[in-house]
């Protein structure tokens, strides 16, 4: 019997779908682009939610965030929810299953300890010889978030990055050499040029870990996801990455005004409102988060710059997973796909980091499949969603996810001409605790527009992408737009009604 087609999936966290060279923009990508010629890319892909935790238990489970019951930061994904997942799917179907970086599918900063191996205050209770299960894969090797506002753990506390980082007892040293900026120094929002030799870098032990994982599995059929957690804020590149990319030479946004006054009204509400949260602790932290500084056109180009340069950094290591299946003689039945849960403002509109406005910087993502079977050079432009790899690769692996998913196989769109999409969704349940007012957004993407609406109070915003790509006049009840906002509803009214009864939050994130 021939072995099973393997999977390498490659996430980065909060990284825009036009930040790759082939999409125009001076960053340096070449193992990204590499990937991008000799498979397909999908041009129109989008988050299913606009933050990590949902888009993340999406990819996981293949449900919209409202169905698998994480439909903000802060809630953790039911008992029991990844059985219907890819990792549990593929483990039954004989693969062996693995996941390397950040997780997040369980809430990291939480009121109280929850017991989940994600939870900051209960990591303790699993021990150094703790490998999974998790989540469905049989595998795991993890870090707690990764972004280093929050330095690696001491052990007991972490999970197998922390430990490795603190291994030799001179991992304060490290965080010191971290916290010591390198010339220039900046005053842009998150920025420096951070000290830490590249060898400690989060970004690097994935990939030593994924490539060892491949070395030692090489004669199994493996599915293993490589999860970075950059280049989330903060925009912390090291040596030389983080001189790579001169501010002089980044593009900056063509609309760089916060024009919160000709835009719905929960923009503004997300910006200024007071988050209602009983520990003071957090609630000054996600008060804190969720304003966006004004930056100057200085400020902005190296914040950009060092952004540039936390994604050239995920880029090596692509290229060096790359060249690792081509030396173990798997790159011709390894299907590897690249991803991230959701984009970055990064400037548009004056807003940076991420939010409760869906604008494409935000919601579009980068998606690219290389592989067996995989054409070359194709670009898919129709509407789809992170939420269908789930159904992909159990496809290419020869099987189907169990249960009613939402998840749609993309290998139709991949392998044929006649397959096609006409919107992808995206939701998000915001609570008080986030900007001091619930929200319920829906949006919906087209090949030509975007609808999103609040449902709460009826309000709403429609851009037509083809020509207006910059997002700048909101066509909701505009007559003129009427038919295509209808239609757009209607879009919004189709998604299944299955959604569970809102879970509480355990924590911020």
């Amino acid at each position: 019997m021939s072995k099973k087609t393997n999977i390498l999936f490659i996430t980065s966290d909060q990284q825009r779908a036009d930040c790759y060279g082939f999409e125009g923009r001076r960053v340096k990508t070449p193992h990204l682009d590499e990937m991008a010629r000799n498979g397909t890319r999908f041009s129109a892909a989008i988050t299913p939610n606009l933050v990590c935790q949902p888009s993340r238990c999406s990819i996981l489970t293949g449900l919209l965030p409202r169905t698998h019951g994480v439909s903000d930061n802060g809630i953790d994904l039911p008992a029991g929810a990844e059985d219907t997942g890819f990792a549990r799917t593929l483990s039954r179907h004989g693969y062996r299953t693995a996941i390397i970086g950040k997780a997040h599918f369980n809430t990291s900063h939480t009121f109280s300890p929850t017991g989940t191996p994600e939870c900051r205050e209960s990591s303790a209770n699993y021990g150094p010889d703790w490998y999974g299960p998790y989540a469905g894969f049989e595998h795991v090797e993890m870090m707690l978030e990764g972004h280093n506002m929050f330095p690696p753990m001491k052990p007991p506390l972490g999970q197998h990055y922390e430990r490795w980082y603190h291994a030799d007892g001179r991992g304060d040293e490290r965080t010191a050499l971290y916290r010591t900026p390198l010339p220039p120094v900046t005053d842009a929002h998150e920025t420096f040029n951070s000290s830490l030799p590249v060898a400690w870098h989060n970004s690097t032990w994935i990939g030593d870990r994924t490539i060892d994982f491949l070395r030692s599995h090489k004669d199994e059929s493996f599915c293993v996801w490589a999860s970075f957690p950059d280049p989330h804020h903060p925009f912390d590149a090291p040596d030389p990455w983080c001189y790579m990319h001169h501010p002089d030479d980044v593009d900056l946004p063509r609309h760089r005004e916060m024009d919160l006054d000709r835009r719905p009204w929960w923009h503004r509400a997300a910006l200024e409102g007071t988050p209602k949260m009983a520990n003071e602790r957090l609630r000054k932290f996600r008060e804190k988060s969720s304003r966006t500084p004004h930056q100057s056109e200085k400020q902005l180009r190296q914040l950009i710059a060092n952004y540039y340069g936390m994604i050239s950094l995920i880029d090596h290591q692509v290229g060096r997973m790359r060249l690792a299946l081509r030396d173990l003689g798997l790159e011709d039945n390894t299907l590897i796909v690249y991803s991230t849960d959701h984009g970055d403002w990064l400037g548009d509109h004056g807003l940076l980091l991420k939010g409760p406005m869906a604008y494409e910087g935000l919601l579009r993502v980068g998606m690219l499949v290389e592989g067996p079977g995989v054409p070359a050079g194709k670009v898919v432009a129709d509407p789809v969603s992170t939420l269908d790899l789930p159904q992909t690769f159990c496809d290419y692996a020869g099987t189907t996810l169990p249960g009613k998913a939402h998840s749609r196989s993309l290998k139709p769109l991949i392998e044929t001409d006649g397959a096609h999409r006409d919107f992808a969704f995206s939701e998000w349940d915001l609570r008080a605790s986030r900007c001091g007012v619930d929200l319920a957004l829906r949006t919906v993407r087209t090949k030509t527009h975007k609808l999103t609406l609040e449902l709460n109070s009826g309000a709403g915003e429609l851009y037509d992408l083809v020509n207006d790509p910059d997002e700048m006049h909101n066509r909701f009840g505009d007559p003129g737009a009427a038919k295509v906002q209808r239609e757009l509803a209607d879009m919004v009214a189709s998604r299944p009604d299955d959604a569970l009864a809102p879970l509480p939050q355990v924590g911020m994130a």
